[in-house]
């Protein structure tokens, strides 16, 4: 008898591709299973034609967030789940897990709600790296009783309609790209350096710049001190499914330890992450095929200097971002 089951991931757009393994994983050893997924409104366009997901649960946090959460809480009970899996680790989430109802339910320890789920499994991140996994690792213990083997990789499905929008801009040849943004300042590898980057590519080489809306900003500086002619900014004229079809074409693509790192990941597209203030440590590295980590090579004793980012350098220096060379981005396109 197939099994109704339902993921809950309501984090930012990268936890949200990561989670997609997950997915994947509990297809390919369950293929009768009746798979739901629950995410935050903004998110549901990674999902737009997808294979085999059955239904999508979208939660509005910013409009009306907790009478939207009993809303969904109503609808999550009507569905009469065998299985939930939480794979995030905050208080609502675990509301809705916990009186969803559902046959068994598993999630994190760390979730504040844990103690009244099924089943809970630990979420361990160690910056030595000697404790840590990947988190498609960590994710694969949550339903590790549900599956055999080991995890899949997160897999995104742009559509030929995605493709064919790519089209309208006449992107051909050879191209690399690059997404210069993130929302955490110690994150973002900075415009200056981008543009040094830029400044010193082939000319034969096309750059797309690639983001959301708001990144136009930082686009826009990056062409204007690259002063490259053979830069074209796509910013807020893809879709997160469009951008992840862009960048599985590219030569290669250059991005920070953001989201689209995620996307090329789950397109297996190439993918150069550059690390400032984090680490690849953590356990949230590029997973593509052809993936290569840029960092500072030297020790830092202030690296890293916390798991997320933050506005500012907290030393005022940003030497994990200023001291990485240029050669360290150009010898990717040599190999």
């Amino acid at each position: 008898m197939s099994q109704k089951i339902l993921l809950i991931q309501t984090a930012f757009i990268g936890d949200m591709i990561l989670a997609t393994a997950a997915l994947e994983s509990l297809h390919r050893e369950l293929p009768d299973a009746e798979l739901h997924f629950l995410v935050r409104k903004g998110n549901e366009s990674l999902f737009k034609g997808h294979p085999f997901l059955e239904n999508l649960l979208v939660w509005d946090k910013k409009d009306g967030k907790y009478s939207k959460l009993f809303q969904l809480l109503k609808l999550i009970r009507s569905e009469e789940y065998d299985v939930i899996v939480n794979l995030q680790r905050f208080a609502a989430s675990g509301f809705l897990t916990v009186f969803s109802g559902a046959k068994r339910t598993i999630g994190f320890s760390k979730n504040p709600l844990s103690i009244f789920f099924s089943t809970r499994v630990p979420h361990i991140i160690d910056p030595s790296g000697e404790l840590s996994s990947h988190e498609v690792d960590r994710n694969h213990l949550l339903i590790a009783s549900l599956v055999k083997g080991e995890a899949s990789k997160p897999k995104l499905y742009p559509t030929k309609t995605d493709e064919e929008h790519l089209k309208s801009f006449n992107i051909h040849g050879n191209y690399i790209c690059i997404a210069p943004a993130s929302v955490w300042f110690t994150k973002q590898f900075p415009v200056e350096k981008w543009a040094e980057f830029v400044a010193s590519l082939d000319g034969k080489l096309k750059v797309y710049l690639i983001g959301a809306p708001g990144d136009n900003v930082i686009c826009e500086e990056l062409i204007r001190l690259s002063k490259s002619q053979h830069i074209e900014s796509l910013c807020g004229k893809l879709s997160l499914l469009q951008s992840a079809a862009l960048m599985r074409g590219a030569k290669m693509n250059y991005v920070n330890d953001s989201a689209p790192m995620h996307l090329c990941s789950a397109v297996n597209a190439p993918v150069t992450a550059v690390y400032c203030s984090t680490i690849p440590e953590f356990g949230f590295g590029p997973l593509s095929e052809d993936s290569h980590i840029v960092q500072v090579e030297e020790p830092l004793s202030c690296r890293p200097c916390g798991l997320h980012g933050f506005k500012s350098c907290p030393k005022g220096h940003f030497n994990c971002a200023q001291h990485i060379d240029n050669q360290q981005l150009l010898r990717i396109l040599s190999k």
